[in-house]
C-alpha cells in the first residue's frame, strides 16, 4: 500500500439498531482511517427513515427491499467509490481493534486481488459457536492461488463478505460482483479472483467480532439458498464438491465435542449438520421444486418475486 492510497467501506444495513453507531465510531478510530463509508440502507418503502448521521464522510443510499440483491446492492455500492481499496462489512460485524484496516491493507501485493478477515465469536457465544469460527477462521494466515484448488477444494474460493477488502482495479477488472445472486456473491467473486490469476488472501491479524448461533430452521434456509446459488453458477462449482468439506468439518467438530464430554451438543450438532444437508440438497434441485415450496425453504423471500 501507499501512503496517498484510499480505503472506502461498503456497508448494507437493514434495521440498524443503535450499537450500529458504535461499529462506525470504531471504523473512523482506525490507524488508517477511511476516506468514505458508503451505507446501502434497505428500507420498505420511498420515505422511510434513514440512518442519521452528522459525519460527512458518511452517506446512506436508500434500497428499496423489493429492489435488494447480494451482489447488486454491493456492486452498486463499489461504484460509488473512487477509492483505490474498497472493504465490505456487514453491519453485526465489530471491529476487534483499531487496526483492522491496517492488517488488511498490509496483505495486499500487487497479485492479491481479495484479503479477508477473521472472526471471532461473540462474548457469550457456546462452544460450537465458537468452535465452528475456530476452523473457518484459524489463528494462521493463508494465501491461496489457482495451484490450491486440488488441495484445498471449495475452500480455495472461501471468502466473506462479513469482512472483505478488495484492490478495485483487479475488482474493476473482473466485472464486480455478479448480478443476480441469492447468496454467495463473495465466494463467486473469490472464484473470479483466482481464476484470472490472482491470489485470495486470509488475514488472521485482521479481526472482527462476527458469530450467530442458528437453529435446525435456520441452517436449513441459510444452505437452501447456498445450494441454490452453487446451481445457478455451476460453471463455476459443479467441479468441486462442498460436501466433502462439509463432512469432514462435521466429523472432526463432533469427535472434538464427544472428546470434550459435550454429548447433548454433539448429538444437537450433529441434527443440524442433517438440516444443512438437506437444504443445500433441495437447493441443488430447486428447478425441481413448486414456487410454494421455494418460499418456504428460502431466507430471502424477495430475490423470487
Amino acid at each position: 500500500m501507499e501512503m496517498n492510497d484510499k480505503v472506502d467501506i461498503i456497508i448494507p444495513v437493514y434495521k440498524p439498531d443503535d450499537s450500529f453507531k458504535s461499529v462506525i465510531k470504531k471504523l473512523m478510530n482506525q490507524t488508517v482511517v477511511p476516506n468514505h463509508i458508503y451505507l446501502m440502507q434497505t428500507i420498505e418503502n420511498q420515505g422511510d427513515k434513514l440512518v442519521g448521521t452528522k459525519d460527512d464522510r458518511v452517506t446512506v443510499h436508500p434500497v428499496l427491499k423489493k429492489d435488494f440483491d447480494h451482489g447488486a446492492t454491493r456492486k452498486l455500492g463499489v461504484s460509488l467509490s473512487e477509492a483505490d481499496y474498497v472493504l465490505l462489512m456487514t453491519q453485526d460485524a465489530v471491529p476487534a481493534d483499531n487496526k483492522l484496516i491496517e492488517n488488511l491493507l498490509k496483505a495486499f501485493d500487487g497479485e492479491t486481488g481479495v484479503v479477508y478477515g477473521r472472526q471471532l465469536a461473540r462474548e457469550g457465544a457456546d462452544i460450537v459457536e465458537r468452535m465452528t469460527r475456530e476452523y473457518n477462521y484459524p489463528a494462521e494466515s493463508i494465501v491461496k492461488t489457482k495451484a490450491d484448488i486440488e488441495r484445498l477444494g471449495i475452500k480455495t474460493y472461501f471468502c466473506s463478505d462479513v469482512c472483505a477488502m478488495y484492490k478495485k482495479s483487479i475488482y474493476d477488472k473482473l466485472g464486480g460482483f455478479v448480478i443476480k445472486t441469492i447468496f454467495n456473491e463473495d465466494m463467486i467473486m473469490a472464484s473470479k479472483i483466482i481464476q484470472a490469476g490472482y491470489k485470495v488472501t486470509y488475514a488472521a491479524d485482521a479481526q472482527v467480532i462476527h458469530s450467530h448461533s442458528y437453529t435446525c430452521r435456520q441452517q436449513f434456509v441459510r444452505n437452501f439458498d447456498l445450494g441454490v446459488s452453487q446451481r445457478q453458477y455451476k460453471e463455476i462449482f459443479e467441479g468441486i464438491s462442498s460436501e466433502k468439506e462439509g463432512a469432514g468439518y462435521a466429523k472432526k467438530m463432533i469427535v472434538t465435542l464427544v472428546k470434550k464430554g459435550h454429548f447433548i451438543k454433539a448429538f444437537y450438532f450433529a441434527m443440524q449438520c442433517g438440516f444443512k444437508l438437506f437444504g443445500y440438497k433441495f437447493g441443488l434441485n430447486y428447478e425441481k421444486l413448486s414456487k410454494k415450496m421455494i418460499l418456504k425453504f428460502t431466507m430471502n423471500k424477495g430475490y423470487w418475486e
